[in-house]
């Protein structure tokens, strides 16, 4: 599944696998590089989703107001 059709949920979980294949000590520099690449990836993309959430709440919020 292309990152961008993730849900929140399901990136949270990569995020966590790549957490704990990290923590395994025979893991090489190269591959925890690699790792690390991908889960900053996966935290942005969690932000990106967490920020358009927030922006839904306040237009709803906004619209209570009316």
């Amino acid at each position: 599944m292309a990152k961008a059709q993730m849900t929140l949920e399901e990136a949270m979980e990569q995020l966590n696998q790549l957490l704990g294949k990290m923590d395994e000590e025979n893991v090489t520099l190269e591959e925890s590089f690699k790792m690390y690449q991908e889960g900053m990836k996966l935290v942005q993309l969690c932000d990106k989703k967490i920020e358009q959430v927030e922006k839904k709440l306040v237009v709803l919020e906004g619209n209570d107001e009316l």
